[in-house]
């Protein structure tokens, strides 16, 4: 399987682990399955040189992780 082959894959996972994401109910588990939905996109967009896909899907996942952090933050001073 040559490299550009493995890649595209990575595509195709991403774009599974966003679909799945927003079938969530459970606000916790979107951000979840959406920062890795993210992260593999923004991996993908730099191997395949998308730099907007990259920064874009980058940018996600810090506002995932920021909000994750606040919801954790915020159940444990409960």
């Amino acid at each position: 399987m040559d490299n550009a082959t493995i890649w595209e894959w990575v595509g195709y996972a991403a774009s599974v682990l966003v679909a799945i994401s927003l079938m969530m109910t459970d606000i916790k588990k979107l951000r979840w399955w959406n920062t890795a939905g993210c992260a593999l996109f923004s991996a993908y967009g730099v191997a395949i040189s998308a730099y907007p896909v990259a920064l874009l899907n980058g940018f996600i996942v810090l506002v995932n992780l920021y909000y994750l952090w606040r919801i954790y933050r915020f159940e444990q001073s409960d």
